[in-house]
């Protein structure tokens, strides 16, 4: 088990902010105490089993795996955590903008898996430096359970070629896979505890292997960016302002929910979720529908 990444009163220090700029990533970092930790997943269990059955627009898991933070309060909650907001600061600086928080969650015992690739190859935004994910264990990332492997360094490569295998066991949209051979001496497994968290660069090459454990693996990942980078496939882009300012205008700012899936939500969720499918399905060959289910 690695040493967590240690924080000076809940920030970065500058030692590890350079370690994160030359690696491309960074972990373990504890941001949310084991028990807390607990009970986010309890809640989102519950969210699961009194939402399931609900006359939803679209599938519950779609909700869950795209723009959670559109429609959940508890997933908008999580990403404009002070805690992680101290610790993202000191990578992109005080103006920090939620782009999108999901819940990757594989099931016990199943093929589920994440080629490797490049977050920012389908995003519309280019090969951008202001941009990255965290992400925050709710139960053991470990490599029997499917954490995720980085590629040290990887984020200095340009955006490079990706190929979709549209995989049914890939949780990726468009089972994007870079066109690279990963060596597995080469891949460095990313475990976490609940709680804990890793950060990686949005250029970074990373995917993650199976889960043959008997419990869920879940996690929240969220995209955080600047107001400084903008959307260059889509016609607009939209953005939860977390902390300072947005000077820019180059993000259609909007409100957090202020409950589960109401109306007003749902109905700009699906805005949203139109304006982003220009960026995830250009050149794709698919449905674009498709992609959310």
């Amino acid at each position: 088990m690695l040493d967590a990444v240690p924080l000076n009163q809940g920030h970065l220090d500058k030692t590890d902010v350079a370690r994160y700029r030359e690696d491309g990533y960074l972990r373990p970092i504890p941001v949310i105490p084991a028990k807390e930790a607990a009970q986010l997943r309890a809640e989102l269990e519950d969210i699961e089993d009194t939402w399931l059955a609900a006359d939803l627009p679209h599938p519950l898991n779609t909700y869950k795996r795209v723009n959670s933070h559109c429609v959940i309060p508890m997933a908008h909650r999580v990403a404009a955590d002070p805690r992680v907001l101290d610790v993202i600061e000191g990578i992109l600086g005080p103006d920090i903008l939620i782009w999108s928080v999901e819940f990757f969650i594989k099931e016990p015992q199943t093929k589920s898996i994440v080629s490797m690739h490049q977050d920012l190859t389908y995003w519309g935004f280019g090969a951008v430096d202001q941009l990255l994910t965290a992400w925050i264990a709710l139960s053991p990332a470990t490599q029997d359970s499917g954490c995720m492997n980085f590629v040290r360094g990887s984020h200095k490569n340009p955006i490079l070629p990706h190929e979709d295998t549209y995989d049914k066991d890939n949780l990726l949209s468009r089972g994007q896979e870079i066109k690279v051979d990963v060596a597995p001496e080469d891949r460095v497994p990313a475990e976490l505890q609940p709680g804990e968290m890793s950060l990686h660069h949005g250029l970074m090459i990373h995917g993650s292997g199976p889960n043959v454990t008997d419990d869920r693996r879940i996690a929240v990942a969220i995209r955080y960016c600047t107001p400084q980078i903008a959307q260059q496939v889509a016609s607009k882009d939209y953005a939860i302002l977390a902390r300072g300012a947005d000077r820019t205008g180059n993000f259609i700012n909007f409100a957090p929910p202020s409950a589960p899936f109401t109306p007003a939500s749902l109905a700009l969720y699906d805005e949203i979720r139109i304006a982003q499918t220009e960026a995830l399905m250009d050149g794709a060959e698919a449905d674009a529908q498709g992609l959310y289910s």
